[in-house]
């Protein structure tokens, strides 16, 4: 049976952080070292990052709250507010993004309406809350109470994988059922001002945003799909558990991304790839490059150049991955989400030898974990190009320091 994914909507909040000015308010802080400074610095203008979003309005250089939680603006100082104050914003916050999310994929979908969602995926690693994000979505869009809900919680950024690997079984097992995945991720809840290298790295790269897809089997006449959803698989590396992690502590989650990370993906990128590969004849040997298109999660900008170097891969086919940690950072589950919409949205290939035009898409997160997957882009792009939610780059908002 094939399933297909057949939407796949953005959204981000409307506060936007000019990566160079955000720079300069860490690297301002005063208990940092000289080291800190430098590493801000360094970290911050080798990300390759222009701009990112943030749920926490407060962080605009004209935003002057009575009782500043994250950032005085009159002082410049960057605070610590409390766990608990973070995930207060988030259980606000991110509903909307999931909210958002949602209705827009349900919305891009003709054919497909509120009652028809059999099963519904939630996804998130940047905050808690129940009743939680599934069953909000459920009260705004006036889906079916007796649907049913999942929550994929705390697994970082690979999670949109395990979600759409999820979405697939359930259409496999039922062939009318139709699952909403949604993830919504807000990782600047999380930044704060540190001498740590990892700390810096993580307020360096993360932002917010979500992304939501229909996914089904069923025919929908007169509405082409837009991915066919093909194979999954995980991998997880024989070493790295130690260097990326995601930990609550008392003053919001804390990441450890150890600089070695990406020597880790460098050593073990071809293996990770073996099982999925495998899983069809004509693409075994085949170079890399010679699949057309490649989502990559992009975890950071060194993590892009060693997968890039590792498969041989052309500048263009790093292109979605590339823009979309420029336009927006790393969004955590998100994230590869948005460089599939990058895919979808280019204009129409000469299909491959198998009668589509194939994506390989990976996404890295703790463990070290490496998820996999392959896709064939089956329909053309929708009028008007690249994709443009509210807030996004096409309607930049007031910029922000942080």
């Amino acid at each position: 049976m094939t399933v297909y994914l057949r939407s796949l909507e953005t959204a981000v909040p409307p506060t936007v952080l000019i990566q160079t000015e955000a720079r300069d308010v860490f690297a301002a802080q005063p208990g940092l070292t000289r080291l800190g400074t430098r590493l801000v610095s360094t970290c911050f203008d080798s990300a390759a990052i222009d701009t990112r979003y943030t749920a926490v309005d407060e962080m605009t250089r004209d935003h002057r709250a009575e009782n500043p939680r994250f950032f005085d603006a009159g002082t410049g100082l960057l605070l610590s507010p409390s766990t608990k104050v973070r995930n207060d914003i988030f259980a606000t916050e991110a509903t909307k993004l999931f909210i958002e999310a949602a209705q827009k994929a349900l919305d891009a979908c003709r054919g497909i309406t509120s009652p028809d969602i059999t099963h519904l995926v939630t996804v998130s690693c940047t905050g808690f809350f129940n009743p939680g994000p599934d069953y909000k979505i459920v009260r705004a869009l006036g889906l079916n109470p007796a649907v049913q809900r999942y929550h994929l919680g705390f697994m970082g950024c690979y999670a949109a994988f395990p979600a759409l690997r999820a979405a697939k079984s359930f259409c496999e097992a039922d062939p009318n059922a139709v699952v909403l995945v949604v993830c919504a991720e807000l990782c600047s809840l999380h930044v704060r001002t540190s001498n740590d290298p990892d700390t810096i790295m993580g307020s360096a790269l993360f932002a917010d945003g979500a992304a939501a897809a229909i996914v089904t089997a069923r025919e929908v006449p007169d509405e082409p799909a837009l991915l066919q959803l093909d194979h999954f698989e995980t991998v997880l590396t024989p070493v790295g558990e130690e260097s990326m992690a995601w930990n609550i502590g008392d003053e919001g989650f804390e990441m450890v991304l150890g600089n070695y990370v990406p020597h880790i993906i460098d050593d073990h990128i071809i293996g990770a790839l073996e099982p999925l590969l495998s899983r069809e004849s004509s693409l075994q040997g085949l170079p890399y490059r010679d699949i057309r298109h490649w989502a990559i999660h992009p975890g950071g900008r060194s993590i892009l150049d060693k997968v890039q170097s590792r498969l041989e891969l052309s500048d263009e086919q790093l292109v979605p991955a590339r823009e979309t940690l420029r336009n927006y950072g790393n969004m955590s589950s998100a994230t590869v989400l948005f460089v599939l919409r990058h895919i979808l949205d280019l204009p129409p290939a000469a299909v491959d030898a198998d009668g589509g035009e194939r994506i390989c898409s990976m996404a890295f997160g703790p463990g070290l974990t490496v998820e996999t997957a392959l896709f064939t882009k089956i329909s053309s792009p929708r009028s008007g190009g690249q994709t443009a939610s509210s807030g996004d780059a096409a309607t930049r908002p007031e910029s922000a320091l942080a």
